[in-house]
């Protein structure tokens, strides 16, 4: 194998948002092999920084695929070898067709988050009460700032449009917030409380696929780890498609594999039994 490439959130960090002492030491025992390894999230950029430091990235050229693969970079040379964003009507169209719907929107713009109400709260994992819009600041490092009207302020590119509310209520309607850009956007669930737009055709798989065939890199010498539905093209892609234990039924569906939860050493179980023996 020549590359891993793993998600973060639930599959890559623990449900306390950790990095495990034996995943990571793994990850670098491999790096050290001459394997890649590559992070592919639905996060922006920003909240991906601290991880490729932790995992030494930039000294072994490994790569960040994030906003769910609108986005790559080079870590060790901080280049962006890939990015398609939304175009300003896109984004207007999203974000005006939102406002019919109880969800809160974030976008982001450098160093800030915006959003229609600082104060919005949706349940975790655990079905607990949580801040969503104070969570994705911290895990993407942002200040924030409220507006009133997020389509009249959007005037640029935007790489995603998140949406988060209570997962029963986004069952319920997000076929209807996706009607308007069926075949026009990328429209998908990234967790039970997140409904996330990308541009047309963006995915991990095409970042990947961007990224590794100019190393001479084919999908037959790529692991790939995941939990969620924003994973199934990513392991539908690699050659060894590795779905956590609490990963979504959809997305064991089309894994090769499955290995143990985030909690449980999965990563590091995975590739001591497959890399490393």
């Amino acid at each position: 194998m020549k590359a891993i490439v793993l998600d973060i959130d639930g599959t890559l960090l623990t449900s306390e948002k950790k990095l495990s002492k034996l995943t990571k030491a793994s990850l670098l025992k491999a790096q050290k092999q001459g394997v890649k390894v590559i992070l592919a999230s639905g996060r922006p950029t920003t909240g991906m920084l601290d991880l490729a430091e932790e995992l030494e990235l930039a000294k072994y050229d490994g790569y960040l695929v994030s906003y769910n693969g609108s986005k790559v970079i080079d870590v060790k040379t901080g280049e962006e070898l890939f990015n398609q964003a939304m175009t300003v009507e896109e984004g207007k169209a999203v974000l005006e067709h939102m406002k019919q719907f109880d969800v809160t929107v974030m976008i982001d713009k450098d160093d800030y988050m915006y959003t229609n109400d600082v104060f919005s709260c949706t349940l975790d994992y655990k079905g607990q009460p949580l801040n969503i819009v104070e969570y994705e600041s911290r895990g993407g490092k942002y200040k924030l700032c409220e507006k009133d009207d997020l389509a009249e302020f959007l005037d640029y590119p935007i790489n995603k449009i998140l949406t988060a509310s209570k997962p029963e209520y986004l069952k319920e309607v997000y076929q209807e917030m996706k009607a308007p850009f069926n075949n026009k956007l990328n429209c998908v669930f990234t967790a039970d409380f997140y409904f996330e737009f990308t541009a047309q055709h963006i995915d991990k798989a095409k970042a990947l696929d961007t990224v590794l065939s100019p190393l001479g890199i084919e999908r037959k010498d790529v692991i790939a780890f995941g939990d969620g539905h924003n994973d199934i093209t990513m392991l539908a892609y690699a050659g060894m498609g590795v779905a956590m234990e609490n990963a979504v039924s959809e997305l064991k569906r089309v894994a090769d594999f499955e290995t143990n939860s985030n909690d449980e050493e999965g990563i590091a179980n995975f590739l001591e039994e497959h890399l490393f023996s």
